[in-house]
């Protein structure tokens, strides 16, 4: 008797198995995480309907000459960070967003500095980590808007 109810829990957690291995290898959602290939440039399809004030700084920083790749260099995020936000000030209510971001090589001095709602910054910065996190410092990243 016991026989007969385990199968089905068997197969059940087999096919779940099944699921959590192809949606980690392939996801189902337009923007899910780049593969760590050896391409020279990894392509990042950004949600812009979800961080629509983010996307359009990005793409309005890159119109007026900003880098359009990322070059991944964690280590130099805060000291970037420090050098783009100096003389910028704070301002209540929002967040100041860096095109280049701080954690790539292209960002720091000079970067592009929009004021941006912290829902919409900090959302797009947590997206954009997850979707970077397995890539190695040196990887090249254009961002692909929707």
């Amino acid at each position: 008797m016991k026989s007969k109810k385990f199968i089905p829990s068997l197969i059940i957690t087999v096919l779940l198995l099944i699921a959590a291995y192809w949606y980690e290898q392939n996801g189902d959602l337009p923007g899910s995480r780049p593969a760590a290939e050896d391409t020279d440039v990894v392509q990042l399809r950004f949600p812009s309907d979800r961080f629509p004030e983010t996307a359009r700084h990005i793409q309005d920083a890159i119109r007026s000459g900003e880098a359009s790749i990322c070059t991944i260099e964690r280590q130099e995020a805060d000291e970037n960070r420090k050098e783009s936000l100096k003389g910028v000030p704070t301002k209540k209510g929002y967040d100041r967003d860096e095109w280049p971001m701080a954690m790539c090589e292209e960002g720091g001095s000079g970067a592009d500095i929009e004021y941006i709602t912290p829902s919409d910054n900090r959302g797009a910065g947590s997206w954009v980590g997850n979707q970077l996190e397995g890539l190695p410092d040196g990887t090249q990243v254009e961002f692909i808007f929707k």
